[in-house]
Protein backbone atom coordinates (compact mmCIF):
# COMPACT_ATOMS: atom_id res chain seq x y z
CA UNK A 1 0.00 0.00 0.00
CA UNK A 2 0.87 3.18 -0.81
CA UNK A 3 0.97 6.42 1.92
CA UNK A 4 3.32 9.36 2.51
CA UNK A 5 4.53 9.43 -1.15
CA UNK A 6 5.79 6.10 0.19
CA UNK A 7 5.40 2.07 0.94
CA UNK A 8 3.69 0.99 4.00
CA UNK A 9 5.80 -2.05 5.52
CA UNK A 10 3.46 -2.48 8.53
CA UNK A 11 0.29 -0.93 10.08
CA UNK A 12 -1.75 -1.47 13.25
CA UNK A 13 -3.75 0.64 15.89
CA UNK A 14 -3.85 1.17 19.24
CA UNK A 15 -6.15 3.54 21.47
CA UNK A 16 -4.53 6.20 20.93
CA UNK A 17 -5.51 5.72 16.98
CA UNK A 18 -2.85 4.25 14.12
CA UNK A 19 0.97 3.72 13.56
CA UNK A 20 2.60 3.25 10.29
CA UNK A 21 5.93 2.72 9.07
CA UNK A 22 6.67 3.52 5.53
CA UNK A 23 9.79 3.28 3.38
CA UNK A 24 10.97 5.81 0.47
CA UNK A 25 14.53 5.60 -1.35
CA UNK A 26 16.17 3.88 1.48
CA UNK A 27 14.60 5.23 4.35
CA UNK A 28 12.19 4.07 7.22
CA UNK A 29 10.16 6.33 9.16
CA UNK A 30 7.35 5.95 11.86
CA UNK A 31 3.81 8.25 11.34
CA UNK A 32 1.31 8.30 13.93
CA UNK A 33 -1.50 8.63 10.86
CA UNK A 34 -0.13 11.78 9.33
CA UNK A 35 2.32 12.86 6.91
CA UNK A 36 4.55 13.71 9.79
CA UNK A 37 7.46 11.95 10.60
CA UNK A 38 7.77 10.61 13.89
CA UNK A 39 11.42 8.80 13.80
CA UNK A 40 13.71 8.17 10.30
CA UNK A 41 16.05 5.38 10.06
CA UNK A 42 18.32 4.94 6.62
CA UNK A 43 17.68 1.41 6.32
CA UNK A 44 21.57 0.34 4.90
CA UNK A 45 22.86 2.29 8.12
CA UNK A 46 20.34 2.03 10.94
CA UNK A 47 23.07 3.26 13.62
CA UNK A 48 23.27 6.72 12.33
CA UNK A 49 21.05 9.60 13.12
CA UNK A 50 19.05 10.69 9.59
CA UNK A 51 16.64 13.47 10.80
CA UNK A 52 17.83 16.61 10.95
CA UNK A 53 16.07 17.23 14.16
CA UNK A 54 17.61 14.40 15.84
CA UNK A 55 20.91 15.66 14.78
CA UNK A 56 20.31 19.25 16.03
CA UNK A 57 19.14 17.81 19.40
CA UNK A 58 22.74 16.12 19.64
CA UNK A 59 24.13 19.94 20.32
CA UNK A 60 23.71 18.67 23.40
CA UNK A 61 26.82 17.03 23.79
CA UNK A 62 28.95 20.63 22.90
CA UNK A 63 27.42 21.09 26.60
CA UNK A 64 27.67 17.57 28.40
CA UNK A 65 29.74 14.99 25.63
CA UNK A 66 30.19 12.10 28.41
CA UNK A 67 26.47 11.44 29.58
CA UNK A 68 25.95 9.01 31.98
CA UNK A 69 22.52 8.61 33.07
CA UNK A 70 19.74 10.03 30.72
CA UNK A 71 15.88 10.21 31.26
CA UNK A 72 13.75 10.11 28.29
CA UNK A 73 10.30 11.18 27.62
CA UNK A 74 9.33 9.67 24.34
CA UNK A 75 10.29 6.80 22.64
CA UNK A 76 9.11 7.40 18.79
CA UNK A 77 11.44 4.84 16.78
CA UNK A 78 13.98 4.93 18.99
CA UNK A 79 16.53 6.17 16.99
CA UNK A 80 18.05 8.74 19.34
CA UNK A 81 18.29 6.10 21.71
CA UNK A 82 20.02 3.37 19.95
CA UNK A 83 22.36 6.18 18.84
CA UNK A 84 23.22 7.34 22.64
CA UNK A 85 23.38 3.69 23.65
CA UNK A 86 25.94 3.36 21.29
CA UNK A 87 28.04 6.20 21.68
CA UNK A 88 27.87 5.94 25.41
CA UNK A 89 28.92 2.51 26.58
CA UNK A 90 28.70 3.76 30.14
CA UNK A 91 26.10 5.75 30.27
CA UNK A 92 22.10 4.17 31.36
CA UNK A 93 18.59 5.63 29.66
CA UNK A 94 15.38 5.70 31.29
CA UNK A 95 12.88 5.78 28.77
CA UNK A 96 9.05 7.19 29.48
CA UNK A 97 6.96 5.95 26.71
CA UNK A 98 3.01 6.25 26.75
CA UNK A 99 2.26 3.28 23.93
CA UNK A 100 3.80 0.04 24.55
CA UNK A 101 2.40 -0.40 20.90
CA UNK A 102 5.49 2.22 20.13
CA UNK A 103 8.17 0.06 21.86
CA UNK A 104 7.34 -2.81 19.74
CA UNK A 105 7.56 -0.95 16.59
CA UNK A 106 10.92 0.25 17.99
CA UNK A 107 11.98 -3.10 18.35
CA UNK A 108 10.71 -4.53 15.29
CA UNK A 109 11.20 -2.21 13.02
CA UNK A 110 14.20 0.23 14.45
CA UNK A 111 16.15 -2.13 15.74
CA UNK A 112 16.09 -0.82 19.30
CA UNK A 113 18.39 -3.42 21.16
CA UNK A 114 17.30 -5.25 24.48
CA UNK A 115 20.19 -4.04 26.20
CA UNK A 116 20.57 -4.50 29.95
CA UNK A 117 21.66 -0.15 30.52
CA UNK A 118 17.88 0.50 28.76
CA UNK A 119 14.79 0.68 30.65
CA UNK A 120 11.17 1.67 28.94
CA UNK A 121 8.50 1.86 31.03
CA UNK A 122 5.13 2.45 29.24
CA UNK A 123 3.00 5.36 30.91
CA UNK A 124 2.59 9.09 30.46
CA UNK A 125 5.81 11.08 30.99
CA UNK A 126 4.03 13.92 32.78
CA UNK A 127 2.76 12.32 35.22
CA UNK A 128 5.81 10.46 35.79
CA UNK A 129 8.19 13.33 36.29
CA UNK A 130 5.53 14.47 38.80
CA UNK A 131 5.71 11.55 40.74
CA UNK A 132 9.72 11.10 40.46
CA UNK A 133 9.67 14.70 41.62
CA UNK A 134 8.08 13.81 44.93
CA UNK A 135 10.28 11.14 46.04
CA UNK A 136 13.54 11.90 43.82
CA UNK A 137 14.93 8.33 44.18
CA UNK A 138 16.75 9.45 41.31
CA UNK A 139 19.17 12.12 39.47
CA UNK A 140 19.88 12.43 35.97
CA UNK A 141 22.91 14.76 34.30
CA UNK A 142 20.71 14.80 31.23
CA UNK A 143 16.78 14.51 30.06
CA UNK A 144 15.93 14.38 26.07
CA UNK A 145 11.80 15.39 26.10
CA UNK A 146 10.28 14.32 22.44
CA UNK A 147 6.39 13.50 23.13
CA UNK A 148 4.68 13.60 20.10
CA UNK A 149 1.33 12.91 18.67
CA UNK A 150 -0.62 12.91 15.26
CA UNK A 151 -1.73 16.16 16.26
CA UNK A 152 1.69 17.66 17.16
CA UNK A 153 3.66 18.62 20.83
CA UNK A 154 1.99 16.63 24.10
CA UNK A 155 0.69 19.19 26.35
CA UNK A 156 1.81 17.51 29.40
CA UNK A 157 5.13 18.29 28.66
CA UNK A 158 4.48 21.93 28.02
CA UNK A 159 3.77 23.13 31.71
CA UNK A 160 5.32 25.19 33.99
CA UNK A 161 4.99 22.64 36.82
CA UNK A 162 6.56 20.28 34.25
CA UNK A 163 9.85 21.75 34.04
CA UNK A 164 9.63 22.44 37.52
CA UNK A 165 9.36 18.65 37.64
CA UNK A 166 12.03 18.59 35.40
CA UNK A 167 14.57 20.10 37.01
CA UNK A 168 13.76 19.12 40.22
CA UNK A 169 15.59 15.38 38.52
CA UNK A 170 18.08 16.99 37.00
CA UNK A 171 21.63 17.02 38.58
CA UNK A 172 22.83 20.65 39.67
CA UNK A 173 24.70 20.71 36.81
CA UNK A 174 22.33 18.67 34.64
CA UNK A 175 20.93 19.88 30.91
CA UNK A 176 17.69 19.17 29.39
CA UNK A 177 16.63 19.24 25.61
CA UNK A 178 13.24 19.45 24.51
CA UNK A 179 12.35 18.87 20.66
CA UNK A 180 9.46 22.12 20.05
CA UNK A 181 7.22 23.10 16.93
CA UNK A 182 8.40 26.33 16.13
CA UNK A 183 4.95 26.36 13.51
CA UNK A 184 3.01 26.70 16.27
CA UNK A 185 3.69 29.91 17.06
CA UNK A 186 1.52 30.51 20.40
CA UNK A 187 2.95 27.30 21.84
CA UNK A 188 6.14 27.35 21.42
CA UNK A 189 5.89 30.86 23.33
CA UNK A 190 4.54 29.74 26.14
CA UNK A 191 6.92 26.43 26.56
CA UNK A 192 9.56 29.27 26.00
CA UNK A 193 8.30 31.64 28.68
CA UNK A 194 8.16 27.77 31.06
CA UNK A 195 11.24 27.01 29.99
CA UNK A 196 12.98 30.51 31.23
CA UNK A 197 10.91 31.16 34.55
CA UNK A 198 12.13 27.86 35.82
CA UNK A 199 15.28 27.71 34.27
CA UNK A 200 16.04 31.45 35.48
CA UNK A 201 16.76 32.08 31.64
CA UNK A 202 19.57 29.85 31.11
CA UNK A 203 17.99 28.36 28.22
CA UNK A 204 18.94 28.44 24.32
CA UNK A 205 16.93 27.63 21.03
CA UNK A 206 18.14 26.13 17.92
CA UNK A 207 16.06 26.43 14.53
CA UNK A 208 16.24 22.93 12.64
CA UNK A 209 17.16 24.21 9.18
CA UNK A 210 14.17 23.64 6.67
CA UNK A 211 12.11 22.27 9.59
CA UNK A 212 9.60 23.52 11.69
CA UNK A 213 11.21 21.95 14.61
CA UNK A 214 13.43 23.94 17.15
CA UNK A 215 15.40 22.27 19.63
CA UNK A 216 15.36 23.74 23.49
CA UNK A 217 18.09 23.53 26.32
CA UNK A 218 17.86 24.03 29.07
CA UNK A 219 20.57 24.12 31.90
CA UNK A 220 20.52 23.88 36.00
CA UNK A 221 22.79 26.70 37.46
CA UNK A 222 25.93 24.43 37.74
CA UNK A 223 26.36 23.88 34.60
CA UNK A 224 30.06 25.24 33.16
CA UNK A 225 29.64 27.87 31.56
CA UNK A 226 32.13 27.96 28.02
CA UNK A 227 33.33 31.05 26.38
CA UNK A 228 32.12 31.08 22.59
CA UNK A 229 36.00 30.31 21.50
CA UNK A 230 35.60 27.38 24.10
CA UNK A 231 32.41 26.23 22.00
CA UNK A 232 34.04 26.83 18.82
CA UNK A 233 36.84 24.86 19.48
CA UNK A 234 34.97 21.79 20.89
CA UNK A 235 32.70 21.66 18.04
CA UNK A 236 35.63 21.35 15.48
CA UNK A 237 36.39 18.50 17.99
CA UNK A 238 32.85 16.60 17.87
CA UNK A 239 32.56 17.35 14.57
CA UNK A 240 35.35 15.11 13.79
CA UNK A 241 34.47 12.55 16.01
CA UNK A 242 30.67 12.25 15.53
CA UNK A 243 30.56 13.31 12.06
CA UNK A 244 27.64 15.72 12.89
CA UNK A 245 27.74 19.53 11.98
CA UNK A 246 28.48 20.96 15.87
CA UNK A 247 29.95 24.09 14.16
CA UNK A 248 26.78 24.91 12.78
CA UNK A 249 25.13 24.61 16.35
CA UNK A 250 26.95 26.86 17.80
CA UNK A 251 26.16 29.56 14.67
CA UNK A 252 22.96 29.13 15.32
CA UNK A 253 22.70 29.33 19.30
CA UNK A 254 24.58 32.57 18.83
CA UNK A 255 22.33 33.65 15.96
CA UNK A 256 18.92 32.71 17.61
CA UNK A 257 19.58 33.54 21.56
CA UNK A 258 20.37 37.43 21.71
CA UNK A 259 18.40 37.85 24.14
CA UNK A 260 19.87 34.91 26.58
CA UNK A 261 23.20 33.95 25.68
CA UNK A 262 25.18 35.80 28.11
CA UNK A 263 23.38 33.31 30.60
CA UNK A 264 25.06 30.28 29.29
CA UNK A 265 27.77 31.73 27.59
CA UNK A 266 30.61 34.01 28.76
Amino acid sequence: MQKYDGQVIHQNHDDEGVIEVVEKEGVRALHFGSHSRQSSMLIESPNQLHSLYAKSTMGLLLFNDSPKDILMIGLGGGTITKYLLQQFTECKIKVIEHRSSVLKIARSHFGLPNDSRLKVNIGCGGDYVSQQSKTVEEKHDLMIIDAYDHEGMALEVSSESFFDNCRTLLMDDGLLAINLWGSNKNLFQQVAWNMGRIFEWKILFLPVPKRGNIIGFAFRENTPKYTMKQLRQKALQLEQQYHLDFPSFVKGFKRNNAAVLKKVIK
